[in-house]
């Protein structure tokens, strides 16, 4: 699955459950991420997804995407409510 989410205006990234990471945006939109089950209590998904979006926002503008392909976890779905 490849899919881009933006990295802008992003307000939190929390561990929602075992199965899902949310990203918050300023703008009241949240991007759900769903993946296969982690250890309870482990925000290992959302520590990889969180250091991600640090990479990508320190570097040049022109260099905008990060491949995510090392994730703890396998995702299966990405959804924006």
């Amino acid at each position: 699955m490849n899919q881009i989410v933006s990295c802008n205006d992003i307000k939190l990234i929390e561990q929602g459950s075992t199965t899902t990471v949310t990203v918050a945006y300023g703008g009241g939109k949240v991007v759900t991420i769903t993946h296969a089950a982690s250890a309870a209590s482990s925000e290992e998904m959302r520590d990889a997804i969180q250091d991600g979006v640090v990479r990508v926002l320190g570097r040049q503008w022109t260099y905008v995407t990060e491949s995510m392909d090392s994730l703890p976890q396998a995702v299966s779905g990405i959804a924006i409510a």
